[in-house]
């Protein structure tokens, strides 16, 4: 799992946008929670198509079916977060009401090759800046980290804001 490291004298980032929707624990609703992402990312300015918008995507499409599959509990929904901060790090969080079915990262115990499933997290390892559990009252978030501009953009970004100053 990849993590991020700060310099101590740096300000967290503002988060800037933020899209969050409930959805009902059903294979069609983790579909469409993927496609409510992607437009939702289109209409902050990521559009359709390009690399953040299609990891985002997958990644989405992963943590919600994961959600579905194995964070459901009988009448209890999942939740999407999306929140872009102001230097385009996009957090993907999907939420379940399963704090005990805990992810494991693909690592620790990685897929043979008779198993019918559990690859969809190495997509998420694979495509995310990085991913992690983290605990809530109820249940338990998934997350995972985009960046939607790339390096070069973030740095003209900080260093205009820096002569601006």
């Amino acid at each position: 799992m990849h993590t991020d490291t700060r310099p101590s004298d740096a300000q967290p980032p503002t988060t800037v946008r933020v899209f969050k929707q409930s959805f009902s624990a059903t294979h069609q609703a983790a579909r469409l929670a993927r496609l409510l992402a992607v437009h939702q990312l289109h209409t902050w300015g990521i559009p359709y198509g390009s690399e953040p918008s299609d990891n985002t995507a997958l990644i989405v499409a992963e943590l919600a079916a994961n959600a579905v599959t194995h964070g459901r509990v009988p009448g209890r929904d999942f939740e999407l977060r999306l929140a872009l901060d102001g230097e385009g790090v996009l957090r993907i969080e999907v939420s379940d009401a399963r704090a005990e079915r805990r992810p494991v990262p693909p690592h620790l115990a990685p897929p043979t090759g008779t198993e019918a499933s559990g690859r969809g997290l190495l997509l998420v390892e694979a495509l995310a800046d990085g991913w992690g559990v983290a605990d809530r009252e109820v249940g338990k978030t998934v997350w995972a980290t985009v960046r939607t501009l790339n390096q070069k953009s973030t740095e003209a970004r900080s260093s205009s804001r820096a002569t601006d100053s």
